[in-house]
């Protein structure tokens, strides 16, 4: 905490390029996708999913090849190169972006099943925040997880924003910082968060009763074995996924009573926060990063560091983009349809100007680790800046 971010990513720079494995003589790999397969954006069965069909075609890619040195200047170079199906496309830079784009859409669809939209958002808190999806994985999920992993820091070496919206639990696990109990509980999930602080801050009996009621109107706690007409909860509780589980060895037999009320508030926090560490799918997400950088460069990174290097601001400052962009010959920046362009860019929703820089340059994040912050005429931009406004290619008319 006490580095500034620029000296960090100065350095995270630096040890980059200095663990670059694929140099120039050697062509990038290459995939091929069917964009015909996610045709009117509906994905049949995830298997078609651009995200699927470029882990398929990567696994037995070396990662070693995926390692590029980082964007400075021209066209940057990338960790594979893309082919769609039937059409033509000149250059890299535009389907590589698309696919990136298109990636982080699916992931944080219905149509792979990776990561969960966070239950706090069901009661818009943290709307549209997405979690690792807690539960048991397959082999093929591990694999799938590994190359998210890989996605994270091929973005990062290609400087391309990815438009992922992640609690923040999910970049301290990343980073290796310990959650807290509390404060990632109540963002991730607010209601059990406050479904715990109920039975922690009970003081009698009486009020024990009175929640049990509460709760049994809504489902969940059956009638004491004791006293059948008397309500009680069960050592057991839902998990984030939807599934009902002990929390303890016969849990369903245990009902909740006075002596033990704060052992199931414990046993219930316990659980969310090994479903928030979600130690398998994290493992192989690390694993798949730390095959493309170097691990050792997160043990620096504040876990909101790690975000925007890797995902940039989820907001475009029109200012930042003023200040890198590039008018070319006979244009100027006092003309008056270049007045009337900046003053229209300023009406714009933030939600209007993230489908402006898609249109200019095929993604909506633009990066937070430019080292040309001034954007003065000698420093070396990072793609996709500077921004060029062309003079009309036809001469008639006006």
């Amino acid at each position: 905490g006490l580095i500034f971010y620029d000296t960090k990513v100065t350095v995270m720079n630096r040890v980059l390029n200095a663990t670059v494995q694929r140099t120039a003589d050697h062509a990038a790999p290459e995939i091929t996708l069917d964009p015909l397969e996610i045709v009117g954006g509906e994905i049949r069965s995830s298997e078609n999913s651009y995200f699927c069909q470029a882990a398929r075609q990567l696994a037995c890619v070396p990662s070693s090849q995926l390692c590029v040195k980082l964007a400075s200047g021209g066209d940057p170079t990338y960790a594979f190169n893309i082919r769609f199906t039937g059409e033509e496309v000149h250059g890299t830079s535009g389907s590589f972006r698309h696919f990136l784009w298109q990636v982080c859409k699916e992931l944080q669809s219905s149509s792979l099943s990776l990561l969960l939209l966070c239950p706090s958002s069901a009661v818009n808190k943290n709307k549209g925040k997405y979690i690792l999806t807690p539960s048991p994985i397959t082999y093929a999920e591990e694999q799938l997880f590994h190359f998210f992993g890989q996605l994270l820091g091929i973005a990062i070496r290609a400087d391309v924003p990815l438009p992922l919206d992640l609690l923040p639990s999910f970049w301290k696990t990343l980073v290796g910082e310990p959650l807290d109990p509390d404060t990632d509980l109540q963002e991730a999930d607010i209601l059990t968060y406050n479904y715990i602080k109920k039975f922690e801050n009970i003081n009698d009996e009486t009020e024990l009763e009175a929640l049990c009621a509460e709760i049994a109107s809504q489902h969940l706690a059956t009638e004491s074995p004791d006293c059948p007409n008397k309500p009680c909860c069960k050592f057991t509780y839902l998990t984030m996924t939807g599934e009902e589980v002990e929390l303890c060895p016969r849990g369903r037999h245990i009902p909740v009573g006075w002596e033990n009320k704060d052992v199931y508030a414990t046993a219930i926090r316990s659980l969310r926060m090994r479903e928030l560490q979600t130690p398998e799918c994290m493992t192989a997400v690390r694993a798949g990063l730390g095959s493309i950088i170097p691990l050792q460069l997160l043990t620096t990174l504040t876990p909101l560091e790690m975000e925007l290097r890797t995902c940039g601001l989820p907001y475009i400052n029109l200012e930042f983009l003023k200040a890198h962009t590039m008018y070319q010959v006979g244009l100027m920046e006092t003309d008056q349809h270049i007045e009337f362009f900046w003053s229209a860019l300023e009406m714009f929703t933030q939600e209007e100007l993230c489908k402006f820089i898609k249109f200019a340059c095929n993604q909506e994040r633009i990066p937070f680790t430019c080292p040309c912050k001034d954007g003065g005429p000698d420093t070396a931009h990072v793609p996709p800046y500077p921004m060029k406004i062309a003079p009309p290619d036809g001469a008639a008319g006006t």
